[in-house]
């Protein structure tokens, strides 16, 4: 006994460390030195068995109470060395369970629970209009649902009999299974393949929902959109999906919103964006603009001389957050000149007679500029009196 190593000293933790800091502790060095991820490597196997019987015994109240006050002379009858330490029906189901899990892709644990487990969620889509992701609506969808059956009433069995205690189980709900390992024999704790977990078996099934205990019926569920509600996101309805087990409550019903495209509007997070005609005349002389927005449309003064793509930004009219739907975006619209492609004999009077009167403007002054020029010169070499 005077070379092996102080169990605590394995594990690499204190005297006083707690239950769980134990089980972290073995299960690291569990991962790390397992034979299946150290092939061939018989140092990793000694560390390997090193700990997993310093786990055995620190694991265990009474064998860490004997330890703690013995030392390794409390197990002298019963061990002799790493390789013989009494492992048998130790429950060390869900380490292992942890470790293959992670060696190999498997679940994180071969324990599994036969207690009250929630029921699956249930998925449907709707589509609502831009505008209805901007004010908020409600919709009814028709969905098939499992109900409790009225017949047995949930308990699967046909009416005037009742269920049995699981032989399997003996109404436990689990099994226990027996592998042999490196180190002994490991039990492992799962849900009882007869009864699923419930401990009952129906020998007499109801012959209308066939031993479920549910039948699936159409039912409206209302569901209430809230206002800012983008393209993909999803609305979740408590305890509106599948049916519990073991008396656990059901699912969630969980509706994903597509939102339909505008023919005018884009929406970028809780902004909007547009573009706004806006003809030669007022874009020239400036005045009144008439925009649309979700919200109707709206006059917007713009400024003499306004060119194509000029942007302006309307504060308040976007999309409301889902947080505050007093919050909202802005939205940003994209002024476009446009030319008109026909035009009456008189317009096109009218525009010829502008264009000249334009080109006519345009030369004088050019020459008021030539003369501003000059007279910079003379200044600037003294020669103005």
């Amino acid at each position: 006994m005077a070379d092996k190593r102080d169990y605590y000293e394995v594990l690499g933790i204190s005297k006083t460390a707690a239950d769980d800091e134990i089980k972290k502790a073995y299960r690291q060095l569990a991962k790390k030195y397992h034979p299946d991820a150290n092939p061939g490597d018989k140092e990793a196997e000694i560390k390997f068995k090193e700990a997993s019987e310093a786990y055995a015994v620190l694991s265990d109240a009474e064998k860490r109470r004997q330890y703690d006050q013995f030392g390794h002379s409390a197990f002298d009858g019963g061990a002799g060395g790493a390789g013989g330490f009494d492992f048998t029906n130790m429950d060390m189901g869900d380490i292992f369970g942890d470790i293959f899990g992670d060696l190999f892709g498997g679940g994180r644990s071969r324990r599994t629970s036969s207690g009250p487990m929630k029921g699956p969620n249930v998925r449907a889509a709707v589509r609502i209009t831009f505008e209805e992701a901007v004010t908020g609506t409600d919709k009814e969808l028709d969905l098939n649902l499992k109900e409790e059956c009225t017949t047995c009433h949930g308990s699967g069995a046909k009416p005037g009999t009742s269920t049995e205690t699981c032989k399997k189980c003996g109404g436990k709900g689990q099994v226990v299974y027996t592998q042999q390992s490196l180190f002994g024999m490991v039990r492992n704790v799962q849900t009882c393949p007869d009864c699923n977990g419930s401990g009952k078996v129906i020998k007499d099934k109801c012959s209308v929902c066939y031993g479920s205990g549910y039948v699936t019926r159409k039912k409206k569920i209302q569901v209430s959109i809230p206002a800012g509600i983008d393209n993909g996101q999803s609305i979740r309805i408590r305890e509106k999906g599948e049916p519990g087990t073991n008396g656990g409550e059901r699912g969630d019903l969980l509706v994903e919103v597509t939102v339909s495209r505008h023919p005018i509007f884009q929406r970028q997070e809780y902004d909007i964006f547009s573009t706004a005609p806006i003809s030669f005349a007022r874009a020239a002389l400036g005045g009144d603009v008439k925009i649309s927005t979700v919200d109707g449309d709206v006059l917007y003064n713009v400024k003499p001389g306004t060119q194509t793509d000029t942007k302006v930004r309307l504060r308040g009219k976007g999309i409301p957050t889902l947080r505050n739907k007093q919050v909202r975006g802005d939205h940003y619209v994209t002024l476009v000149v446009q030319v008109p492609a026909k035009l009456t004999a008189e317009q096109k009077d009218i525009l010829q007679k502008f264009e000249e009167s334009m080109e006519g403007k345009a030369e004088p002054e050019s020459h008021e500029a030539e003369k501003d020029k000059e007279k910079g010169k003379r200044k600037l070499f003294g020669k103005d009196k």
